[in-house]
This record gives structure tokens, sequence and C-alpha cells, in this order.
């Protein structure tokens, strides 16, 4: 079980290449690839790759939001501010997302690296 973030998807989507794009095609083909629900919302927000991608992502999976996940979304994000570091808040709600099921995040996003340093975040 892995999960991706909205800057691998999207690059995946668009051709791009790198570890990240090797991480979802395995994951892919082994049934082991998951969403966060942030980040199903942020790719299908796009007005003109929405109606593309809806059919293909729309019934992948998603990590359950667990009891007093908002709680823990704000701690998590509160314990990187107060560090002086950039945590915007859906990054926040995508890290609590993988943190909460122990599950490590294909990303290209380097702001994620405070939450796997502060908060147990794994990165794939």
């Amino acid at each position: 079980m892995i999960a991706a973030d909205t800057s691998s998807i999207a690059a995946y989507f668009s051709g791009g290449k790198g570890p990240d794009i090797s991480l979802i095609d395995g994951a892919l083909a082994q049934g082991a690839l998951w969403l966060p629900p942030v980040v199903l919302t942020e790719a299908l927000s796009e007005p003109l790759s929405r109606a593309n991608l809806l059919p293909i992502i729309g019934g992948w999976r998603l990590l359950p939001i667990l009891p007093d996940y908002w709680l823990r979304a704000s701690e998590t994000r509160a314990r990187v501010i107060a560090k002086g570091l950039r945590a915007r808040l859906p990054d926040a709600l995508i890290a609590q997302s993988c943190i909460d099921h122990g599950v490590a995040l294909i990303t290209r996003h380097n702001d994620f690296r405070h939450f796997e340093k502060h908060c147990g975040l794994k990165l794939a």
C-alpha cells in the first residue's frame, strides 16, 4: 500500500518521467496505489483535465478518513508551523491521511519533507 500526492499524479498523467512515476506505475500494476481524499479533490478540480481524469482516477481507492482526523491534521500542521516552516493546509491534510494509515507518500513536492522530519510522515 502506497499513496501519491497531486504533484506526482499530475506528472504521471502529463507523461512525466522520474522515480515517482516509476513508483506509481509499479503500485498501479500491483493494485497497491491509494489516494488521500484531498489528492482526488485537487486532481479533479482542474476544469480542463477533469473530464479525462474522472473516469480513470474516480474509481481509485481512497484512504479512509479516520475519527478525529481533522483534529490530528490541525495538530500536525501546527507542529510544522511552530518550527517556522511552510505547512500548506492541503499538504497537512494529505500528510495526515498517510500518517494515519502508515502509508508512504510518493511526491515531487519538497514541502512534505517537513512533515517527514517533524511528524512521522514516510516518503517513498
